[in-house]
């Protein structure tokens, strides 16, 4: 039997469309006025005072870490050393005794002492047994001495390919490992932990109250250790029967073998679980002065200008993906790797890669030449808002007063033709899609002149990624039924009202998502 979902009206990236979206087994039929679309012998859901949105797209989020940060410690909100240390102490406490202490979201530029933690600070904590904190950005965690200890880590380690340890006067290593040398840490000290099936179905549960129907869902944390990934796909696959919404897997490894096997495995796992693609990364972050600039920032007497990543295996790997069918989505943060990032998919175009299958994650730092160079290559930008939020208050400085118009230039991306897809990079920044929008529309005061009109946002979060994730244009005839009913007209909404908003009800498949809308989706 078919079913006519009514509101005060559709509204998609185009603007108003209807009042009524009608659906047969799971898929969209038509959107328009329920005057002419109602039928007899019909199921009719009505929403009085709300609209009908496209279910938001996440084309880019770490689902197992942001699950396991609901279930976890976060400490993005500590004030001070001292705070930190006594929330990962309370943490260590009731997790029970000989449990490893895993933290996340620690951010440097929000404590009195505007440094990162040591192991000796996390030592006064945890002094008991291992323990490891990251940085809010993914790219930099602290060990304990105890976790350097059980990882093998110590004064004779070298720096991996791609990362650092950063060591005291005499050579031993403080705690602090940069970019690949997190992935030094042992499997059960990583970010996602040993996250069991039920509280990763909670995170996705989550997400679907967020109006949130399908993600593209990074499995793995770094390239080591390769057990991580392993584990990962058994939890999804453990779960491939009960996912509440769509997931499809971006794996991260430099192993083409692999890529081939979870490609064969997550196809083959159900009709809401799929592999995407790879991802591989070409630097590290703006935070944590990894970000790979052509010019040295501007708030530090290191004279650094980050850390690149790219090498030969990169493009081998993008081209083993890109020949199995997949998607090639690389981690491009500053202008120097965003270049790289440019020459090695030019390189997979000119050899017959088509430009739709490639994709750069972040995009944060771009020059106006970039833009131009990005926009006639014809690649996807997947681009996450909500950074601006989180970075306001210190990243003119970091870039400096010459740079400080190259910071995430939506508007100028957008008018060169750059496809773009929205997305949060969660556990980085929260996964509300409302919120990213309203990142984009206001920008937390930095450079209004690159904000985006509300439907150009809702844009970002709907058809644009949709296109990253290779699924129908959201609302159209025979897509998947998946909406998202919210309280606010989003095409006229302020940035301030789009956070204020809140979900009514999620439909995946045209089926509604039964979940707890009275939890919370974020904590800091």
């Amino acid at each position: 039997m078919r079913t006519l979902v009514t509101a005060d009206g559709v509204v998609t990236a185009a603007g108003l469309v209807g009042d009524a979206v009608l659906m047969d087994e799971g898929r969209v039929v038509a959107v328009g006025q329920r005057t002419r679309l109602a039928e007899d012998d019909i199921v009719r859901i009505d929403y009085d005072g709300a609209w009908i949105l496209p279910g938001f797209r996440d084309a880019h989020i770490h689902a197992v870490p942001y699950a396991a940060l609901l279930a976890g410690c976060s400490l993005k909100s500590a004030a001070s050393i001292e705070d930190l240390t006594d929330r990962l102490a309370a943490h260590a406490t009731a997790l029970g005794p000989d449990a490893p202490v895993v933290a996340t979201r620690m951010d440097d530029e929000s404590l009195a002492e505007r440094r990162l933690p040591t192991r000796h600070d996390l030592d006064r904590a945890v002094p008991d047994r291992p323990a490891v904190i990251y940085r809010y950005c993914g790219h930099i965690a602290v060990a304990n001495s105890e976790a350097l200890a059980r990882s093998g880590i110590d004064e004779t380690t070298p720096d991996p390919h791609g990362g650092s340890i950063d060591r005291d006067a005499d050579g031993r290593p403080t705690g602090v490992l940069r970019e690949t040398a997190a992935g030094l840490v042992s499997p059960s000290l990583a970010r996602g932990g040993t996250l069991d099936p039920d509280t990763l179905i909670h995170g996705l549960e989550r997400l679907a109250a967020l109006g949130i129907t399908s993600i593209g869902a990074m499995m793995g944390y770094g390239e080591l250790p390769h057990e991580q990934l392993e584990a990962e796909l058994e939890l999804w696959l453990e779960i491939s029967d009960r996912l509440p919404i769509t997931v499809h897997g971006i794996v991260i490894t430099n192993d083409a073998t692999v890529v081939r096997e979870a490609r064969r495995r997550l196809n083959g796992a159900g009709p809401r679980l799929s592999w995407l693609g790879v991802k591989r990364f070409a630097d590290g972050s703006l935070g944590g002065h990894t970000a790979a600039m052509h010019a040295p920032f501007a708030d530090t007497d290191t004279d650094t200008s980050g850390t690149l990543r790219l090498s030969d295996a990169d493009a081998a790997i993008a081209r083993s993906a890109a020949d199995l069918g997949g998607m090639v989505a690389v981690h491009a943060i500053g202008d120097r790797a965003i270049d790289g990032v440019l020459d090695m998919y030019e390189g997979l175009i000119a050899t017959g890669t088509r430009p739709s299958a490639l994709r750069v994650e972040h995009v944060s730092v771009i020059s106006p030449d970039q833009i131009e160079r990005f926009a006639r290559s014809g690649v996807i930008a997947c681009v996450q808002p909500a950074f601006l939020a989180s970075e306001a208050g210190w990243v003119a400085d970091r870039l400096g007063p010459d740079r400080a118009g190259w910071l995430y230039p939506f508007r100028s991306m957008l008018q060169a033709g750059i496809p773009m897809s929205g997305s949060s990079d969660s556990p980085v920044e929260p996964p509300h899609p409302l919120w990213g929008m309203a990142a984009a529309i206001d920008r937390a005061s930095l450079d209004d002149t690159e904000a985006l009109s509300p439907l150009e946002a809702l844009a970002l979060f709907t058809d644009g990624a949709a296109h990253a994730l290779r699924e129908d244009r959201p609302l159209s005839p025979d897509s998947p039924a998946d909406l998202a009913v919210v309280d606010i007209d989003v095409s006229t909404a302020s940035a301030d009202s789009l956070r204020d908003a809140a979900i009514v009800d999620t439909w995946v498949h045209g089926v509604p998502v039964e979940v707890d809308r009275s939890l919370p989706a974020w904590v800091d």
